[in-house]
């Protein structure tokens, strides 16, 4: 099995170090502080123009829950259709109701304005009640990945969801391991949850940019 990385990158030089140190992806976002939200236009067109590395969009209007009002919904469908034209090669997103469980109906929507382009659901996945049930759903749904700890706060201890999560889902939907993710514990991650796919945001200190001897370890420990 070929491992790949997708490293999460708030801010246009995260996103220059990352395609630089050889990352197969990138989860551009805004607002490391909020956990990711819609970056900017000038921000994609940037990345867009300055790097040849794949890049999935985090369309999040801001921090907080994932239950989004009508006019919060409908800024999200805008902005796919509006990022769409700029190339990007895929997007981030996840909405739920009110009790935690997979809005069925808005994020079918979403993914219908989104096609063909792939479609990660994020880790509100992980707030779910239930995981496995959630799983299927996306599925059904039509995702092609989903971001998760395994249920758990970070990928250590949601190991064991990891890996669960990874068997259950069979080849029908990536599960890609993040929260916590380091070259610290990516070889017992890998070695555990049997995984294709890892995301990290590489950030190593206070400077909050991704680092680029960090990727390039984390890329060692996937060969």
């Amino acid at each position: 099995m070929k491992h790949q990385l997708e490293i999460a990158c708030f801010d246009l030089d995260s996103a220059l170090i990352a395609a630089a140190a050889g990352a197969d992806r990138i989860e551009l976002c805004d607002k490391l502080s909020e956990g990711g939200t819609t970056p900017s236009w000038e921000m994609v067109f940037e990345v867009k123009e300055k790097t040849n590395t794949e890049f999935y969009l985090m369309i999040r209007p801001r921090g907080g829950d994932f239950c989004y009002t009508e006019e919060e919904f409908e800024q999200m469908k805008n902005e796919i259709i509006l990022f769409k034209r700029l190339g990007v090669h895929g997007f981030v997103f996840g909405i739920l109701n009110e009790n935690g469980t997979i809005d069925m109906e808005r994020n079918k929507d979403l993914l219908h304005f989104a096609y063909p382009f792939p479609c990660t659901f994020h880790r509100a996945f992980d707030r779910t009640p239930d995981v496995y049930k959630s799983l299927e759903q996306l599925i059904e749904l039509g995702f092609s990945t989903i971001l998760t700890s395994g249920g758990a706060a970070n990928v250590n201890e949601g190991l064991a969801g990891l890996k669960k999560l990874v068997e259950q889902a069979a080849g029908r939907i990536v599960i890609m391991p993040g929260g916590g993710l380091r070259s610290a514990n990516i070889q017992e991650i890998r070695k555990e949850s049997e995984a294709g796919f890892y995301h990290s945001s590489a950030i190593v200190d206070e400077s909050l940019l991704a680092n680029k001897e960090e990727i390039e370890s984390l890329l060692r420990a996937l060969k």
